[in-house]
């Protein structure tokens, strides 16, 4: 059992893999255990729900920088950026990284009338500005690389940009504030149950509430046979029907990652992650994930009792808070 800032984490030692999916701390565990029980023995009380929801909501904006009101909730990062795209006209061209994370290309790439074209790191920074929007990860699933933020910004122009922090927000300090559009899964670096993904949209985007339900009305539970709907003013009237048991263990622990030292918990990650980049003779970088071009390394790790991944046909780590030098010294072993 390791713990941190006062939270336990039972599976941390040898866990290299929250870039998958991220471990639930004791208190979520047991909150999510208990909410269970109270199914099974038919206690729950479903209107409970809501403060967690709205918890879950302020910390991703706390860490995104921006105001609870522009957040709004959904399943997943593809279910969100349907709204985003949905509300392109014809003809609108959209740029992203070659081998970027399909949720975030596919909701473009299906609407009809979107061109959307996939360019090399470096160029899609240097080119933003010939494009009507840039659709991309703030850093990428596949090796951990980092957008170049500054160059995107000195070449957008008036091209929107709709920015993926799903493989950034929990370990990253953000500055995102000034994207059109701010979304991620809850599930990996935010420590939460699978089922629920966040997204911040600017005023100047105006998106229709394509899959509005009672859940996206002001006050939910009085009007649920309400017609016309009354959808809330802000941008909850996006919201889809929260999925209990994952908002009530989202509610828990991104209020507790957004109270901590955003810089510290960056140092920490990225620092572990440079320890091994080191050893291996890898150039440095600002990045929690790296992949590994070492022969048979997912064998090696798997051996080792190493949890990690293969993605893009490389071994992937990725070291969260629950991670320590004892781990990088496991990985180094085993590589070795």
């Amino acid at each position: 059992m390791r713990e941190f800032h006062g939270e336990q984490f039972e599976g941390a030692p040898l866990f290299l893999n929250s870039a998958t999916y991220g471990l639930p701390s004791r208190r979520v565990t047991e909150a999510v255990t208990g909410a269970l029980r109270a199914w099974e023995l038919g206690d729950l009380a479903p209107m409970e729900f809501d403060a967690s929801v709205a918890a879950a909501r302020g910390a991703f904006a706390a860490m995104a920088g921006v105001d609870a009101a522009s957040v709004a909730m959904g399943g997943s990062v593809s279910e969100l950026l349907g709204l985003v795209a949905s509300a392109l006209p014809d003809g609108t061209r959209v740029a992203t990284f070659t081998g970027e994370f399909t949720s975030v290309t596919a909701p473009f790439d299906a609407q009809p009338g979107v061109t959307v074209t996939a360019l090399e790191p470096g160029e899609l920074e240097r080119r933003a500005g010939e494009f009507d929007a840039v659709a991309v990860s703030l850093v990428q699933s596949s090796d951990g690389r980092v957008l170049d933020v500054a160059a995107l910004r000195s070449s957008l122009g008036s091209t929107r940009v709709i920015l993926d922090v799903t493989q950034a927000m929990g370990w990253m300090q953000l500055d995102v504030a000034w994207a059109d559009v701010i979304v991620g899964g809850s599930y990996k670096w935010l420590l939460s149950p699978r089922g629920a993904a966040w997204m911040s949209v600017r005023d100047n985007l105006q998106l229709t509430a394509n899959s509005a339900g009672w859940y996206s009305s002001e006050t939910p539970w009085s009007n649920t046979y309400q017609l016309p709907s009354l959808q809330a003013p802000d941008a909850r009237r996006f919201d889809s029907s929260p999925a209990w048991f994952t908002l009530l263990g989202a509610g828990i622990a991104m209020p507790w990652l957004a109270s901590l030292d955003a810089a510290a918990v960056h140092a920490h990650c990225v620092g572990l992650a440079n320890s091994v980049r080191s050893d291996l003779g890898l150039p440095l970088a600002d990045s929690a994930i790296l992949a590994l071009d070492v022969p048979d390394a997912a064998a090696r790790l798997a051996a080792a009792g190493i949890r990690a991944a293969v993605r893009a046909g490389r071994a992937r780590v990725s070291f969260h808070l629950y991670n320590d030098e004892s781990d990088v010294a496991a990985l180094l072993a085993a590589l070795r």
